[in-house]
């Protein structure tokens, strides 16, 4: 777009661009700061520091590169809506490019874009605008009739049908328009030079001149549309810290600060003995990053639409959760700033509690989300706070937390001990080991967990893994009786005090025996033990049984030789899966197995897994509403051909087979654990019978 002549014939057009700029842009700061800035410093400091190199990296791949934005894009089932919105991020940032050669530059020097580019660099810097205006028109029209004509369900939120929505998409095509027009007066009024090879310029230059609109008159509507779009494009600027598209300024600083390490280690409560607040009451008590999140938050609704605790029809909806937070925030900074109490209470007030125990902790939020929002720590240290601080949780919560406290584990009411599952196995534990001459010692602890020790039905797995590790020659012991919980369910439910003591026992127990390789059965177990006990001081080397296993069979320590004739549907558990990136394993063990046939569960499998609905101990906690989540996800895998379920998790094998029971469908599909039917094709018998 060429500048228009000094202002009034008299005033150099640079001197009143650029005071509107430095308006704008002094408007901007100030809101950025008081608004937002001022805000967010209200809650504790972050600790995400170090690993600047990986942190810049996944801020440039999420933000600038649009990785997460692009990962929902479905061909097959038409959601193309990350390609869109990718069309407008990188046209903007076109436009802002070219606003800083044909508007900053070309102001005070007419030539600044030509020398700069040469004279055909700029016949291109002026094609490509064009280009890329004409698919940001397009784009910003589509967004706007796939928000409010074809409404999918993730934009059926007032949250996402707010002012923003209309308002911003709207400019996008005020700018676009101004552009456009722009360029056709300037080709009508008689303008030259490689500004004036603009196509779409050109086809409009030439229906104005037809039209009659030319010289003068196009002269002035140029200089007129110039100015529009300018003054356009400054308030854009302004309004921007006051929108919800301040995750254009918040995502990128989102995504540096986002979790370098697995997705599933909650960071801990630090000095929890001296600490003044447990968990997050008040928005000061979340971190600065927590904080950031509800300013980076595109309201978008992809973690909503991912929930499958929403899906279910509870009503936690992590968008809501976030964005919550962020209003009660600015809503309540200023009283907050003078150190008085907000009139309203940001749990039970801006938070529903029974939004905070619908949660999962499974992650699909996190991992729908374009701009590294991380909903369940938030979500956690609410629910540190109703517990630690109120002793307020559901009844089913409270009595599963009283049982880990009093009996190391959460089974109330189970008649087994913690080695029945072994008799007659011929079971080593780590105290009768550490009498045996060093060459003799374990190589592996096998850790059973309190789930494959306690409940019947798990007592399959550890006995099949027993199996197939004599089978290979692997020389391992157990704790027996001295394993306890490792605490995943009071740290998830929130009781941050009884999770660090347990992981302190834990850990004092595996030091005094020297164990350096641990191999878990449960998901649970592997992350906490692996991603939270380094936390404090427990650095072992931590498997999941997936990993272990399939290393044996691919290194022929052990072949499967019988063959399985079944079709088999692999449900990927959330704690192994997405939580810490184990897709691969368990489907090669599958596959390894002669005559099983592996299929998935359609597009709900790997990343975008469904929780079997035990995950954040909703193992022991009942559902409050709606569906039950296991009976969703066995729906989905009745969907498929197969005739078993197969999970690499005793949380996941006792929903799915409640699940089936639940359907009517026990007698003609099986859920079984991956360890189950391996053993079976290891041993040509399960050897897997419960105690």
């Amino acid at each position: 777009m060429v500048p228009p002549a000094a202002l009034f014939g008299v005033i150099p057009i640079w001197i009143p661009v650029y005071i509107l700029a430095a308006i704008s842009f002094g408007l901007q700061a100030y809101f950025l700061y008081t608004r937002v800035y001022s805000a967010i410093r209200l809650g504790k400091p972050h600790t995400r520091t170090g690993q600047f190199g990986k942190r810049l990296w996944q801020a440039v791949r999420i933000a600038f590169g649009q990785s997460k934005v692009l990962q929902s894009v479905s061909l097959k089932h038409g959601d193309v809506a990350g390609v869109f919105h990718s069309i407008i991020f990188y046209g903007f940032l076109s436009e802002v490019a070219g606003y800083v050669l044909l508007i900053a530059g070309d102001t005070v020097w007419p030539q600044f874009s030509e020398t700069i580019l040469t004279y055909n660099g700029a016949v291109a810097l002026t094609w490509y605008l064009d280009i890329v205006g004409a698919l940001l028109l397009l784009a910003s029209i589509w967004g706007m009739v796939r928000r409010w004509v074809i409404k999918p369900h993730r934009l059926s939120f007032d949250l996402t049908r707010s002012v923003d929505a209309y308002l911003i998409p709207t400019l996008i095509i005020m700018l676009m328009v101004f552009s456009f027009l722009t360029e056709g007066m300037y080709i009508a009024s008689g303008g030259a030079g490689p500004h004036a090879q603009a196509p779409i310029g050109r086809l409009l230059g030439g229906l104005y001149a037809n039209a009659g609109v030319t010289g003068q008159a196009a002269d002035l509507y140029h200089g007129i549309s110039w100015w529009a779009h300018l003054l356009t494009i400054l308030g854009f600027g302004v309004y921007i810290p006051l929108s919800k598209h301040m995750h254009l300024f918040a995502a990128p600083l989102n995504a540096f600060l986002r979790r370098t390490g697995p997705m599933g280690a909650l960071e801990p409560i630090k000095d929890l003995e001296t600490a003044e607040h447990f968990g997050a009451g008040r928005v000061q008590d979340l971190t600065q990053k927590e904080l950031l999140d509800g300013f980076a938050c595109a309201v978008c609704g992809r973690c909503t639409d991912a929930c499958p605790a929403h899906i279910s029809g509870k009503i936690l909806s992590p968008m809501h959760i976030v964005e919550n937070v962020k209003g009660y925030l600015l809503e309540n900074a200023a009283t907050i700033k003078a150190g008085k109490d907000p009139e309203h209470a940001l749990i039970g007030g801006a938070i529903a509690e029974e939004a905070l125990w619908d949660c999962l902790t499974c992650g699909a939020c996190i991992q729908a989300c374009p701009v590294a929002v991380e909903h369940v720590d938030t979500i956690v240290d609410m629910r540190r706070f109703l517990v630690m601080e109120q002793s307020k949780m559901p009844e089913t919560a409270m009595n599963t937390l009283r049982s880990i406290e009093q009996r190391g584990h959460p089974w109330r009411g189970t008649v087994f001990g913690r080695l029945d599952w072994a008799k007659g196995l011929d079971v080593l534990t780590m105290a009768e080991a550490a009498s045996l001459p060093a060459d003799q010692r374990p190589d592996v602890l096998v850790w059973v967990g309190c789930t494959g020790a306690l409940e019947q039905r798990s007592q399959a797995i550890p006995r099949s893994l027993v199996s197939i590790f004599k089978k290979a020659g692997v020389k391992f012991a157990i704790l027996g009786e001295e394993e306890s919980c490792t605490g995943d369910p009071a740290r998830r439910m929130g009781n941050e005090y009884l999770f660090q003591t347990l992981a302190q026992q834990a850990i004092l127990t595996l030091k005094r025996y020297n164990v350096t390789k641990i191999v878990t059965i449960c998901p649970h177990c592997f992350n906490t033990m692996k991603n939270e006990y380094p936390d404090f001081g427990g650095k072992f080397e931590v498997l999941h049984y997936s990993q272990y296993v399939d290393d044996l069979i691919k290194s022929g320590r052990i072949k499967p030789i019988k063959t399985i004739d079944t079709t088999v549907a692999y449900h990927d558990s959330c704690y192994l899966g997405r939580h810490n990136g184990i897709y691969d394993q368990p489907r090669d063990i599958a596959r390894a197995i002669p005559g099983l046939k592996l299929v998935e569960m359609g597009d709900r499998c790997r990343e975008n897994g469904f929780c079997c609905g035990a995950g954040g101990g909703h193992m022991w906690i009942e559902e409050s509403r709606g569906q039950r989540v296991n009976h969703v996800r066995t729906d989905q895998f009745l969907e498929t051909d197969a005739n078993t379920v197969a999970s690499s998790c005793p949380f996941c094998l006792q929903m799915m087979t409640e699940g089936l029971s639940a359907k009517g469908k026990s007698d003609t599909k099986q859920a079984k654990d991956l360890l189950e039917i391996l053993a079976e094709s290891v041993q040509g018998d399960p050897a897997n019978k419960p105690a």
